[in-house]
């Protein structure tokens, strides 16, 4: 897949094919930062701290230079085309934007709220970008253009998907939808919308004493039934009603009281339509609660839901996402708290079935890659923050790029020794892990996989490179043989190095967009290495 020509802009390559090529600009370094939160060429995994305008400086210098409509849709894109690892760069960014002192940079920005801040969560995260980036100024954020946004962003839905929206997330980080339409002053454009932001401001007494006397139209009837239901079910005590009304209305967990989750009846109701996401994420919990019993009917239908292929398709669930939900489910209890279970056999088969099934949810973007890990003794280590050892990681990595992309070399190499690996798409992860774990251990060196592809000619686009050696500790540069390596071959060549068990080292810093360090593993550090691979970032 070749980048668009939208997106060769941002790495624009000078006519000499020399060192220049590989500078990092503003726009790669903003991209880098919408993707995962970061300017620098390191991205950690489960890394959730929140971005700052320290953090910042790319963005502001492309608003400073004027490009503000430039970056707005360069954030567009990447809320909407999947490509951020989480949304809160974006929503960071857009803030900036909608407080620049450039009108069209500011308008830009509104006219892309609604685009950007696809539910309430992300609305709420915006506005608290916003005050805080007012902090110590004397004008507020309550401009003319955020009330008409917020406005608008209300207005403008789908009457049903506001109103379950409203219901489902009703506030957060302080902010909640009464504050927004108190603030926004948003005069509804039709009946029902009214209906709902009545209900948001007055509550349901309110409403039923507006509405009830009144001949409504058959939209406001629909609304008025749907959150007739939702109160109905807050103020319910009888497990059979509540029950009754979630399969009816499809609720979801979070239109429900905390009482009722105590439940086993409300939990195995919920199933029916849950997410196979929320699924797989309370598993463990629906288990030490004897939602899920060995041999239950209610077991049974969630194994067949797991591994159903068209399910798994339209919730385009990623194979690492499994691995990483099999791994939590079979340790047995959770990270904090004291929820213990012990795994269901036939829960973790229907999830290494889904495991196999699930490749060909992975896009592949259709370049060249060499895949190499490090095979030390130490592979038996534990990514941070999952409960997968480094060398099951380092199979499944091998695997995904191995049965998704058409020109894979998948190398296994430690002190001196490298040995090609044959990796077939019938191959089992155990099989996998074997085959990358048969050379003795010794001290690493990651240079060796650049260097094979360089005496053996292997025209390369990446290099992914997998160690639970940490980044820091190499006698060899990676980065110098990927240069030496560009200039032997003539291929543009980028390079991953991923610290598997690395908690935020890096190797040196070398300004050039072409190399990114991963430390640790997660679902993101899949899709920072594809942007790179794509030149998104």
């Amino acid at each position: 897949m070749e980048p668009s020509a939208s997106v060769m802009s941002n790495h624009t390559l000078n006519s000499t094919g020399g060192a220049g090529q590989w500078d990092v600009s503003d726009k790669a370094k903003l991209c880098r930062f919408l993707c995962y939160g970061s300017e620098g060429d390191a991205y950690t995994a489960k890394d959730e701290d929140r971005v700052s305008i320290q953090n910042s400086g790319a963005l502001l210098s492309l608003l400073q230079e004027g490009r503000g409509a430039e970056v707005v849709e360069e954030i567009k894109r990447f809320a909407q085309d999947g490509r951020a690892v989480r949304p809160g760069p974006a929503l960071f960014a857009l803030a900036l934007c909608s407080q620049h002192s450039e009108v069209k940079t500011r308008q830009a920005a509104f006219k892309a709220l609604k685009d950007v801040c696809r539910d309430p969560a992300h609305l709420f995260s915006f506005i608290q970008n916003k005050k805080q980036l007012k902090e110590g100024m004397k004008c507020g954020i309550w401009g003319r253009a955020l009330r008409k946004a917020v406005s608008d962003w209300y207005v403008e839905q789908d009457v049903m998907t506001l109103a379950a929206a409203v219901t489902r997330c009703k506030q957060k980080e302080g902010w909640s939808h009464q504050d927004l339409l108190r603030l926004s002053h948003t005069k509804p454009a039709n009946e029902a919308t009214a209906l709902v932001c009545k209900y948001i401001m007055k509550g349901w007494k309110e409403v039923q004493a507006a509405y009830s006397e009144k001949e409504n139209s058959e939209e406001v009837v629909k609304v008025l039934s749907y959150l007739e239901v939702v109160e109905k079910v807050k103020h319910s005590c009888d497990e059979t009603e509540v029950v009754n009304l979630i399969e009816e209305h499809k609720l979801v967990k979070e239109q429900l009281l905390t009482d009722h989750l105590k439940s086993k009846q409300v939990w195995r109701a919920l199933l029916k339509e849950m997410s196979l996401h929320s699924v797989l994420r309370f598993l463990g919990k629906m288990t030490a609660n004897k939602i899920i019993e060995p041999g239950s009917p209610v077991t049974q239908a969630v194994c067949e839901r797991i591994q159903c292929e068209a399910t798994l398709r339209k919730a385009k669930i990623h194979p690492f996402s499994l691995l990483l939900s099999s791994e939590n489910y079979k340790r047995g209890h959770g990270y904090q708290g004291k929820t213990k279970w012990e795994a269901d056999s036939s829960i973790l088969k229907a999830i290494d079935s889904a495991f196999y099934k699930s490749f060909t949810n992975v896009e592949a973007v259709g370049k060249r890659f060499v895949v190499a890990a490090d095979v030390s003794a130490s592979l038996s280590s534990i990514v941070p923050g999952t409960s997968i050892s480094t060398a099951v990681a380092a199979a499944a990595v091998t695997m995904i790029f191995a049965r998704t992309e058409a020109d894979v070399d998948v190398l296994a190499y430690s002190e001196g020794v490298l040995v090609p690996c044959s990796v077939s798409a019938n191959m089992t992860l155990a099989q996998v892990t074997a085959e990358l774990v048969k050379i003795p251990g010794g001290t690493t060196d990651c240079t060796l996989p650049i260097r094979w592809a360089s005496e053996n000619g292997k025209q390369t686009d990446v290099f992914v490179i997998l160690t639970n050696n940490p980044l820091w500790a190499f006698a060899a540069s990676p980065a110098e043989a990927l240069k030496n390596h560009r200039q032997k071959t003539g291929a543009e060549s980028k390079l991953v190095m991923c610290g598997l068990t690395s908690v935020g080292n890096a190797i040196a810093n070398t300004e050039d967009r072409g190399i990114l360090t991963v430390c640790g593993f997660d679902l993101g550090a899949l899709t920072v290495i594809q942007n790179l691979a794509q030149d998104l970032i």
